[in-house]
Parts: structure tokens; C-alpha cells; sequence
């Protein structure tokens, strides 16, 4: 199946394939039908599964730009994810022929300014944090009332993070035949109340995600604990020697900002992104073609919408912000038959979004760049393991342990210490080939 079979307006199928989007994602092809019909909808799906076109593009393709009121209010629990949404939105707003007016409203940006541009024209679109959304509808600045569509984003995060109050007041400012749609990674018994207070009868859907990346596509994990990371990308680059490698940032500065250095330091270095001229991107795509580059630095969106023939490696810089981006960054090598390499750097703070990527079915090799020269190396868990290895008290442990705290004869106290010493000899036994095996069996699926 392709977007093409959904039929979208025009303008809606050229926002689509600028930034490559050909085939709907598991979530899109369940969930989009069902809101076109109109009924209330209950998503649960894991992180990365393309809920956000999942509910902007039927969203859109109901959109009047004609009518000057708001007729969409789309909540997220945090300004990063409220931006995310925004800058997906902007992208599909500027193919339609009509204006249609988005607006971002989220703590931290300037109030004064929002309610001096809503005196002018109220937003087609409204995006935001809970609270900032409803300030300026409680101030009435903002009219939601005549919103058609109301959608909910990571309503469990927005539960945990204490937004739902405020969610539902803003439920509360709609009107009653709005269409309500909650997104959410899980569906928590907490959340049931508000569910059934405003969604009418509505679908309930649980997306199981099988995202996974071509096997053609060797995917390695490199860290960069403790280290100058424009110097471990220079370092890395000049150790793969590329046909074409992309290099994959997340804004324009960080381009900016690594396209210098690599240059600086003599490598053919392309950049790409949102704030280069057209006029200027055409003639770099060209030198492209030529291949007069051996790597490109790039962001999402400015990458995604163009065909660049013969990747070879890909390089992520930092793990995209927007999950859904990792699949399409890797998948930009290892086409046409060919094989290809994806390399991933990560910290220690990017650890909870690897594990979700892992849940979506990738899979990473661990690595690491020594003298220019990549290796296999230890897991990035292995210390956890260990350390639960070596703390781990089943039953008879804990026995042993309760025994020797008591007052008994000395004699009977040497046998618990030798007894506990040999339990947790075995214990580290047991850990030690179990490491072991899972080396040897990772150094097995790398070659």
C-alpha cells in the first residue's frame, strides 16, 4: 500500500513526497480510515510508529482554509513535542494554495506577542503545551469553541507529567460534537475517566509496531562518553572511507557548526538543510550527482525530500528527536541490492531512546573507533548486568544471610559464612559464562 491509495488532496500527496513518504506505516494504514469517518479514537501505539501524520493528514484533508476560525486544537505534554508537531504541520500548510494559519503556543515563548497576532486572526491549527493553550483561552484570546477535531497527544506522558486537569478543561471549552482523538504509548487505568467523560463511544485501537531496518544495513552503536565528538566524526569519517556517506544532524545550527569543522579539516564536505536557498540546495544536489562530495551533513526534513543515489554510509550524529526519523535516516543506504552501514553515536542520556528503538525490532551492534580503526566491543549494559549479577539474593541467599545475623554456637557461624562465600562464587560463576557466551555469540553475528 502507498499514501497515493488514501487519495489525499493534492496538495497533501506533494507535502508527502517531499519529505519521501511513500508507504504508511502499520499505525497509518489502521488508524487513518478510521478518522476520516469522523468517530472518536482511542491510538495506542509505541513511540516512532508515525502517530503524528497519522492524525495530520486526515485532520488536513477536512481543513476549510476558507473559514477564518480554529478548527483544530492538537496538546502535547512538552515544548520539544509541541514543536515536532508544529514544524510536521508547517510542512504540509505550505504546499496548500490557501493560507492556512498553524500556531505553536508553549511556555517560555512571548504571551504578549501570541495575544496581539490572535487579535488580528485566530490560527487555523492551534498546537501547544495544555497550559499555555489554555491561558489564552481562558483570558479569551483564544476561541476554540467551533474546533472540529481535538487530538490529545502522548496522553499518558501528559497524565504522569500532571497536565490532565488542564486538558480537560480545554475538553471542556469545545464543542460537543468535536471529534477527540487520544494518542498514547500505553493506555493507563488512570486515563479512563477522561476517556469516558468527553470521547463518544469511541475506536479503540492497540498498534502492535514491526518497524524494523533492511538486513542489508549493518547498524552499529558508538558512544561518545567523554569525548569531543566533532573530532570522533572526523575520526570516523576518514576510517570508513566512503562512497557517499550522510551524515544526519538535528538543526541547522549543529549543520552549520559540523559542516565547518569537517571542511576545516580537508574533507569534501556537502551541508543540507532548511535554511539554504533553493536556488543554492540545486546546485549542491547537482555537485552531489557529480560526485564532487563525499559527505553531506544534513537535517530530517531537508534530507528526506530528496533522492540521493548511492549512500554508502550513514552517519547519525545524535538519535533524532522524532523516533519515526531513525528508520528513514538508515534507511537511506543499503537500497537497490547493495549493502550499507549505519553508525548511531550515543551518551548515556540517550539510553531510554535506544531502548525504545529497540522495542520497534532494531537491533544495534556495539562498537568502538580506536586509531581510526572500528571494533567490537562490550555491550553498553554490561555493567548493569554485572552489577545485578553480583547483587542478586534468591531465596536460599536470603536464608543464609537471615541465619547468620542470628546468635548461634561460632562453629555453626564458619559453616554460614562458607556457605554464603560458596553461593556467591557460583553466582559470579554463573555471570561470568553467561557473559561469555553472549560475547562470543555477538562477535558470531558481526562476521
Amino acid at each position: 500500500m502507498s499514501f497515493k491509495d488514501f487519495n489525499f488532496k493534492p496538495f497533501i500527496q506533494s507535502a508527502l513526497d517531499e519529505i519521501g513518504f511513500k508507504e504508511p506505516t502499520d499505525v497509518q494504514k489502521k488508524l487513518i480510515p478510521v478518522i476520516r469517518t469522523g468517530r472518536d479514537l482511542v491510538g495506542e501505539s509505541k513511540t516512532g510508529s508515525g502517530k503524528t501524520h497519522t492524525f495530520l493528514l486526515p485532520i488536513f484533508e477536512k481543513l476549510d482554509p476558507s473559514q477564518p476560525q480554529v478548527q483544530v486544537v492538537i496538546t502535547a505534554p512538552s515544548r520539544e513535542l509541541a514543536t515536532q508537531i508544529y514544524q510536521a504541520t508547517k510542512q504540509i500548510a505550505k504546499h496548500s494554495e490557501e493560507e492556512i494559519r498553524v500556531a505553536n503556543y508553549v511556555g517560555g515563548t512571548d504571551k504578549l506577542r501570541q495575544i496581539e497576532r490572535l487579535k488580528s486572526a485566530q490560527p487555523h491549527i492551534v498546537i501547544g503545551t495544555p497550559g499555555r493553550i489554555y491561558d489564552l483561552v481562558k483570558s479569551g484570546d483564544l476561541e476554540i469553541y467551533q474546533a472540529k477535531t481535538f487530538v490529545v497527544d502522548e496522553a499518558d506522558m501528559t497524565m504522569d507529567m500532571g497536565f490532565l486537569d488542564t486538558v480537560d478543561k480545554i475538553a471542556a471549552s469545545l464543542a460537543k460534537q468535536v471529534q477527540i482523538l487520544v494518542f498514547s504509548a500505553t493506555i493507563p487505568q488512570k486515563l479512563q475517566p477522561f476517556l469516558k467523560k468527553y470521547l463518544t463511544n469511541p475506536v479503540v485501537e492497540q498498534i502492535k509496531t514491526s518497524t524494523v531496518i533492511a538486513d542489508a544495513i549493518d547498524n552499529w552503536l558508538i558512544s561518545t562518553k567523554g569525548k569531543d565528538k566533532n573530532a570522533q566524526i572526523l575520526r570516523l569519517a576518514q576510517a570508513l572511507h566512503p562512497y557517499l556517506a550522510m551524515i544526519f544532524v538535528n538543526t541547522k545550527e549543529r549543520a552549520d557548526d559540523l559542516h565547518a569543522y569537517l571542511v576545516s579539516n580537508g574533507l569534501k564536505v556537502a551541508k543540507i538543510h532548511g535554511g539554504i536557498p533553493p536556488r543554492e540546495r540545486k546546485r549542491i544536489m547537482n555537485q552531489v550527482k557529480n560526485l564532487d562530495y563525499e559527505y553531506i551533513v544534513a537535517t530530517d526534513l531537508a534530507a528526506r525530500g530528496i533522492d540521493i543515489k548511492g549512500v554508502s554510509h550513514v552517519i547519525n550524529d545524535a538519535i533524532p528527536q522524532d523516533l519515526s526519523f531513525f528508520v528513514h535516516r538508515v534507511g537511506r543506504t543499503g537500497r537497490n541490492g547493495l549493502s550499507g552501514t549505519a553508525i548511531t553515536l550515543y551518551q548515556p542520556s540517550d539510553d531510554s531512546d535506544i531502548r525504545e528503538l529497540e522495542k520497534l525490532g532494531i537491533s544495534f551492534v556495539p562498537k568502538v573507533l580506536k586509531d581510526r580503526i572500528i571494533e567490537d566491543t562490550h555491550d553498553r549494559d554490561r555493567r548493569n548486568q554485572r552489577e545485578k549479577a553480583y547483587q542478586k539474593l534468591d531465596t536460599e541467599m536470603i536464608g543464609l544471610v537471615k541465619k547468620k545475623k542470628k546468635k548461634v554456637k561460632p562453629g555453626y557461624k564458619k559453616k554460614i559464612q562458607w556457605a554464603v562465600d560458596e553461593k556467591r562464587k557460583k553466582e559470579r560463576r554463573a555471570a561470568n559464562k553467561a557473559r561469555g557466551r553472549a560475547e562470543r555469540k555477538a562477535r558470531k553475528q558481526t562476521f
